[in-house]
This record gives C-alpha cells, structure tokens and sequence, in this order.
C-alpha cells in the first residue's frame, strides 16, 4: 500500500515541477509579457527549475527533498503577485502548481526514503548504540 501511495506523491509532485517549468515561460512571456525581458525571465524563473530535473526524472528522494528550497521561490512569488496583481488567475496558477510540487515531493521524499533505509531516525540509534 505505501508503495503505491509513494508513487502517487512523486506524480503529484512531478505535475507540480512541469506545471511551473510550462507555466511560467508561458504566463510571463505571452500570456502578460513581463517588463523585466526575457533573458531575465527565463533567468529567474526557468532555470532554477532545471537544477532538479535530472533527480526528479531519476526518482532520487534527495532531489525532490532539496528542490523544495527551489519551489519556495515560486511560491512566494504567487503569493505577492496575489497580493499586488489585479489578476488573479495566473498566479493562483502558479500557487497550485508550486503547493503540489511542493506537497508531493514533501511526501515522495519522506516515504522513498524509509524505503529504501534512507531514514535519520536508524542513523541516530546506530549512532547511540556505538
């Protein structure tokens, strides 16, 4: 049972991470061009999600555990835009997108962790046994 629930995190998560690798090129280049030009678009929007994508097609739970630092970017951005914007639409987008990255891969680094024995936990016993 836990193993498919793993599953079903890392497809949350991974929708999450190409939602936001699609969506943000797509909302800030097209749908409402930035003013701040594309170079500098694809600067800070896209290529901090490029780090990850190797260890997230990979499955590696320690990517989808660090990536999450990465997803807060996106996330505080959807939340200011909320904020500032007079549309609301494509940053709750965004929020969506980043909430499911984040949330999946929460999980899917939790649960393919124990799975395979990557547990802090059974470090700290063997560390007091000794």
């Amino acid at each position: 049972m836990q193993r498919l629930a793993t599953q079903q995190y890392r497809t949350i998560a991974l929708v999450g991470y190409f939602g936001l690798l699609a969506f943000m090129p797509i909302w800030l280049l097209v749908l409402e061009p930035s003013t701040l030009g594309t170079a500098l678009v694809i600067t800070l929007f896209v290529v901090p999600l490029l780090f990850p994508l190797k260890g997230m097609l990979a499955g590696n739970p320690y990517t989808f555990a660090w990536s999450n630092f990465v997803v807060m970017i996106y996330f505080l951005h959807s939340l200011t835009s909320l904020w500032v914007s007079e549309s609301k639409l494509y940053p709750t987008i965004e929020l969506i997108f980043a909430t499911l990255m984040f949330f999946g891969g929460t999980y899917y680094a939790k649960y393919r962790g124990q799975e395979l024995g990557l547990s802090i936990r059974k470090k700290k016993e063997e560390e007091s046994e000794e």
